[in-house]
């Protein structure tokens, strides 16, 4: 069974999670709608959205700690190296806890529009600092692939807000702080690529993702304490909250995370990155079958484009070796 399950390309398991992380705003749309049809004697909506990532990583640690039991034995825990834990620990910290609050806050202060567009920064962010840190070097056909999967989310935000009459779905905050905290936390999650290139070779997928859902859900409830109060949790004991949080922390985070992390570990950053762009058009396709949103003109346009520059990426990735992580690839450590 293992050895079936190593001659599986890597960048399957990157299709595969990122079609589930594209399809976990619809999913997380309707479990909010869900929780606003049976709202708690006072009125509150149990599945609200920081109920559902605190209660949905827990509930994901319910299944990933006895999945991966065997890569939690101490043995195991004592060969890792401080370079190793700070690794994991930044990651936790970057991915699992500030990178959602800055989304968050991004998502309370600006257009849901400006956000997606602003995230798309991730991709280019990674091949960036791939090239930097990393000595990877992505050919011009993954840079391209990449490039053009960004300007595929600019020309569907800037369709939609002409087909608005205006410029509206371009339009800015005030102050611009959503916008920047969506940049901030664009870094967060690509730094957290590169760290997690840099150490997962030498760690183990279970022992990674148990360690990253642990410290980044302890985390983002300290930060969600302090920004919202200790009211903002009085319902994460709801029964339905966790009924529905034991599907979503099993599909959604343990499998779709374990699947991404095992892609990241055979394939390159250029490789991720492209196949990466497919998140907002898979979003629009999720959306469309599981909300019933149809796609909209200008959807259909920037979805052509983000599919050319897949296509771009692919073609790049046929015409190199993705080299295997902790090899070749000049990392100095900490």
């Amino acid at each position: 069974m293992s050895a079936l399950i190593a001659k599986i390309p890597g960048q399957l398991y990157l299709w595969v999670a990122v079609a589930i992380f594209a399809a976990s705003g619809a999913v997380t749309r309707q479990l909010n709608e869900l929780g606003a049809q049976h709202p708690t004697i006072d009125g509150r909506n149990p599945i609200s959205f920081c109920n559902l990532l605190f209660v949905g990583n827990l509930c994901a640690l319910l299944v990933l700690i006895p999945l991966y039991r065997n890569q939690l034995k101490p043995a195991i825990l004592r060969q890792f190296s401080p370079a190793d834990w700070l690794g994991m620990v930044g990651v936790a910290l970057l991915a699992g806890a500030l990178a959602p609050a800055l989304i968050l806050m991004a998502l309370s202060q600006t257009m849901v529009n400006n956000v997606t567009l602003v995230g798309r920064l991730e991709p280019l962010l990674t091949l960036a600092l791939s090239f930097w840190w990393l000595r990877e070097r992505p050919t011009p056909w993954q840079t391209a692939g990449a490039a053009v999967g960004f300007l595929g989310v600019i020309v569907t935000v800037t369709l939609q807000g002409v087909s608005m009459g205006g410029m509206a779905a371009l339009h800015l905050s005030t102050t611009g702080q959503g916008e920047w905290l969506t940049a901030f936390g664009a870094v967060a999650l690509a730094l957290a690529n590169i760290i997690s290139r840099a150490r997962l070779s030498r760690i183990p997928v279970g022992t990674f993702a148990v360690v990253r859902t642990a410290i980044g859900t302890v985390v983002f409830f300290v930060i969600a304490l302090y920004l919202f109060g200790s009211h903002h949790f009085v319902d994460a004991f709801s029964p339905l909250l966790w009924q529905w949080m034991l599907l979503y922390g099993t599909l959604i985070v343990v499998v779709g995370q374990s699947l991404w992390l095992l892609g990241l570990k055979r394939t390159s950053a250029a490789q991720a990155a492209v196949i990466e762009a497919f998140h907002p058009l898979g979003a629009i396709l999720a959306a469309y079958w599981l909300l019933g949103e149809a796609p909209t003109s200008a959807q259909y346009a920037g979805g052509s484009i983000i599919l050319l520059g897949i296509a771009l990426g692919l073609v790049g990735s046929r015409r190199t070796t993705a080299q295997p992580w902790g090899a070749g690839m000049g990392f100095k450590g900490w």
